[in-house]
């Protein structure tokens, strides 16, 4: 399963969790969790137990909607230059994509860092994709307060407890226990949690990515469960502290404000989109360009892809009936399948010889 170093430990840690023996459906809002989870087979193990682990909206690319796709596909379309992550280019919407507009002659260009959208903004206007959860908003909104010369944003980026409070407040799945993304968490600290512990009466662990954490998150959860908890508790103690990183939380305040927005496979969330601020105006690309992509919205799902069902908790990747069939790395019908952080792509990844 893991390192030989680590496997008495963890096998410590299963015998606590089977000695509480209480199943549970835990859902998880990371896809790097998602990657150790599958890649170590931990799911599968826990299924022994009765318990079962699950991915939820924890992949920045895949929740990004189609109609945000073409938006940026369009600018690049209209003869703007496009800067991006590699995952991004490849994601489809509406039968276009960032990949197909640079076949076609468009200037998407695919960068590491917004520090190298920055640079080539040095010979002409550059549009960043700011994709990423609070994570990677500190290193946007950073950059805006420099206040950068030829240089726009057109933000993707999202809050992550608003998502979590619309998926429990759904109802449409029953969860014992959440384990929350630990990157996420070293900028925004347990805080903003504990309302949704509190509404709903679910224990909740901020959990780091060695197979160990997951495990030890699991049987915190366990423990609050049976005794009756809804706590938020704090694994990745190594890291993530109570208050967070205030002067990357202080960066995105001043830079973003919330605003509503759709998550891919969600109806509209009240404040889960960071919206830039109305003194940084000049730097959004959907205000300076409103004319050109204004008017695009709702636009549909790839005809038979489920990754709003995989995203919500309600399916497993491999129930998609397109799932290794017609959508697979190298021809994704959804971003599920294109994203590293995908649950589609990292299942396929780590267990398409067994399907």
């Amino acid at each position: 399963m893991m390192q030989l170093r680590d496997k008495g430990m963890a096998e410590k840690i299963l015998e606590k969790i089977r000695k509480i023996n209480i199943p549970l459906k835990i859902m998880h809002v990371c896809g790097t969790h998602q990657d150790t989870i599958v890649k170590y087979g931990i799911d599968e193990m826990l299924k022994e137990y009765g318990i079962e682990v699950i991915e939820g909206p924890g992949c920045p690319v895949c929740v990004t909607t189609p109609s945000e796709i073409l938006k940026a596909v369009t600018l690049a379309k209209n003869g703007h230059t496009i800067a991006t992550f590699g995952d991004m280019v490849r994601v489809p919407a509406a039968g276009e994509s960032l990949q197909k507009a640079k076949a076609e002659g468009g200037d998407v260009r695919i960068v590491y860092g917004i520090e190298d959208a920055v640079k080539m903004a040095k010979h002409g206007e550059v549009i960043f994709i700011g994709v990423g959860f609070e994570t990677t908003a500190p290193s946007t909104a950073i950059t805006l307060l420099r206040r950068p010369e030829n240089f726009m944003v057109l933000s993707c980026h999202r809050y992550v407890p608003p998502a979590m409070d619309a998926l429990l407040g759904m109802g449409e799945i029953k969860l014992d226990g959440i384990i929350c993304p630990g990157h996420v968490s070293t900028i925004i600290g347990l805080k903003p949690y504990r309302p949704l512990s509190e509404k709903y009466g679910i224990p909740q662990v901020v959990a780091g990515f060695e197979p160990l954490d997951v495990l030890m998150a699991v049987y915190m959860i366990a423990r609050q469960v049976k005794e009756g908890r809804h706590e938020v508790e704090n694994e990745y103690i190594r890291v993530v502290k109570e208050e967070g990183n205030r002067k990357a939380m202080e960066a995105i305040e001043k830079v973003f404000e919330p605003a509503p927005i759709k998550w891919r496979g969600f109806p509209v969330i009240p404040d889960s989109k960071m919206r830039i601020r109305e003194e940084f105006a000049e730097y959004d690309a959907e205000r300076v360009y409103e004319d050109i992509i204004g008017g695009i919205e709702n636009i549909p799902e790839p005809p038979g892809c489920k990754c709003g069902e995989v995203l919500r908790g309600l399916m497993h990747p491999s129930e998609c009936p397109l799932f290794g069939k017609t959508c697979i790395p190298s021809s994704p019908v959804g971003p599920c399948m294109v994203s590293y952080e995908g649950a589609c792509n990292i299942e396929y990844k780590y267990r398409k010889d067994v399907m």
